[in-house]
């Protein structure tokens, strides 16, 4: 029995042993990863500048690391994801932004009016009562010698009295007739009236009064029987051979419009047919709801087609000149919220996710908006689907146009911003070295400062943004190099504080580039004068003074790059 027991003892030792070298014979030899399969680099979320290929812990933190995708985009607030199915169920379709073309077209709207300067005021020339009125009808046509209106006037009875009494007295005062006869002729009584009159020998009691304009009437402010006194409107024709075309512009589209513009115009009225104007007058005055001004143009008016208050819809065509490279978007792409406008661009072309982005719009024209500052040539905006995109990220917490940061992040490229993470990451290196009072690593970390920089070879289109930015970035190149030089602790640190002013002012001008930073200010740096640092993360470690007084400091400010 104690054989049998023994033997079974036996046994099971020796399957243990061999199943245990099987086991740890797996782990001397890690399993290798597929051919094809490219390793994926991994981060650690508290300091970016770690990289290995694989997971693992942070040798800093300890933290296990995080993969670079995820560390750069899952965290952002600017970065919305999606799923395959979203997109489509959303009808999201994504357009490349581009370079406008030399010439365009703006659309205004308005309507037909009269030309002020075509009206004419038919007034009485002397006072009188009105005893018929021939021309009653407003619209209704009037030409020049019809008869207007029969008047009855005391003052003209006198008047013709006096003329017939100045033709007795003709061989001995013929100035006197001559001037009785002006008279009648000032008050609109036509020669053939007058000689009417002397040949009779006795006064007319109702005159005839004459149109000497043509047109249409507009306006009748008087009735048979009413009396008139001298000056008196009679009526008011209009002529309607030309007439002003006044349009509603935008404040964006007033630079694009000049005097002696031409445009063409429809109207519902008339759909087939097209009529040409020409821009007479630009109002200087804004209509504060509409946010327009209006533009005055004058067409003439052949076949009298046109009439007033009609409908119309314009289009001018405008020359870019000067602007033939300016980016532009379709203008269902943008989502305005006030005086803002948002737009999301396509942030991975492998997956759906979407960069909400603040944008500055120039003019519009035709359906295209001018981009003025926020995106690059050949980046992919959200053409149909940004508002389901928005939406979807205001559920998920993610910055919205209706979910905005206080102060949104500067307006910078992709590559600016990929370039600029690379400074910042590695002048967190030369921080981390400095916490840990490591002169050797501060100086290692300053070399890699200075290689990032020289690799940053984004160009801003803007004079003064390249400026600035050339500035900042030469100090912070001179600030590196110092500290790369340097043996001595207190002068890396104080070194250290030039350069952290010179990166705080570029990520104040320019954004945070990825990720989220904070602001950490020590007032008990260099005796008691105070200092500023960049953090890549939450937690005061401070550089100035190192384990002395590590968690001496407050965090100002926190930026969030896109």
């Amino acid at each position: 029995m104690k054989t049998k027991n023994f033997l079974t003892h036996i046994i099971v030792l020796i399957i243990g042993l061999t199943a245990g070298w099987f086991l740890f014979k797996s782990d001397e030899h890690p399993v290798r990863q597929p051919a094809g399969v490219v390793a994926q680099e991994f981060t650690c979320s508290m300091h970016p500048q770690i990289r290995q290929n694989g997971p693992g812990k942070c040798p800093l933190c300890g933290m296990e690391l995080i993969p670079i995708s995820a560390a750069s985009d899952e965290d952002n607030p600017y970065i919305h994801h999606l799923t395959e199915t979203d997109v489509v169920a959303a009808g999201i379709r994504t357009t490349k932004v581009r370079r406008a073309s030399e010439s365009g077209e703006i659309s205004l709207t308005g309507k037909v009016q009269i030309n002020p300067g075509r009206i004419t005021a038919i007034t009485a020339k002397f006072p009188g009562r009105i005893e018929r009125l021939f021309i009653q009808a407003e619209g209704q046509t009037v030409q020049a010698g019809d008869r207007l209106a029969l008047i009855y006037s005391p003052d003209l009875i006198t008047a013709q009295r006096e003329l017939l009494e100045a033709r007795k007295l003709l061989s001995n005062a013929p100035e006197l007739y001559q001037a009785a006869r002006e008279k009648l002729r000032l008050w609109r009584i036509s020669d053939r009236q007058i000689d009417a009159i002397e040949a009779s020998g006795k006064p007319i009691e109702t005159v005839e009064l004459f149109a000497d304009v043509s047109g249409v009437l507009t306006r009748r402010p008087v009735n048979a029987g009413d009396y008139v006194t001298t000056g008196s409107t009679l009526i008011e024709v209009t002529s309607l051979n030309t007439l002003w075309v006044v349009l509603d512009a935008y404040e964006t589209d007033l630079p694009l419009l000049q005097r002696g513009t031409t445009l063409s115009f429809t109207t519902p009225a008339l759909p087939d047919r097209k009529f040409t104007a020409s821009v007479t007058q630009i109002s200087p005055v804004i209509n504060e709801q509409t946010r327009t001004a209006q533009v005055r143009a004058e067409v003439n008016n052949d076949g009298m087609l046109l009439k007033p208050e009609m409908l119309v819809n314009a289009t001018v065509r405008i020359n870019l000149s000067g602007r033939t490279n300016a980016l532009v978007i379709p203008a269902s792409s943008v989502l305005w919220t006030g005086k803002r406008s948002v737009v999301y661009v396509k942030h991975d072309v492998s997956k759906p996710t979407f960069e909400m982005r603040e944008v500055t719009l120039g003019n519009k024209v035709n359906n295209l908006y001018i981009v003025e500052n926020g995106l690059e040539e050949g980046e992919e905006v959200v053409q149909d689907g940004a508002f389901a995109i928005d939406a979807s990220a205001q559920l998920s917490g993610n910055f919205s146009m209706m979910n905005r940061p206080e102060q949104s992040a500067p307006h910078t490229s992709l590559k600016f911003r990929e370039q600029f993470s690379g400074i910042l990451n590695a002048y967190f290196s030369v921080k981390n070295a400095l916490v840990a009072s490591d002169t050797k690593k501060a100086a290692e970390a300053a070399v890699e400062l200075s290689k990032a920089i020289q690799r940053a070879d984004y160009t801003f289109a803007e004079k003064e943004k390249q400026h600035q930015w050339s500035n900042l970035k030469n100090n912070a190149f001179s600030f590196a190099g110092r500290i790369r030089s340097s043996e001595k602790l207190d002068e890396q640190r104080k070194t250290f504080n030039a350069l952290s002013d010179a990166l705080i002012e570029a990520v104040e001008q320019f954004g945070a580039g990825k990720g989220k930073i904070w602001k950490a200010y020590c007032p008990m740096a260099f005796d008691d004068a105070g200092a500023y640092w960049l953090s890549e993360f939450e937690e005061i470690k401070n550089p100035y003074f190192g384990a002395s007084m590590l968690r001496c400091g407050v965090n100002k400010a926190t930026f969030i790059g896109m």
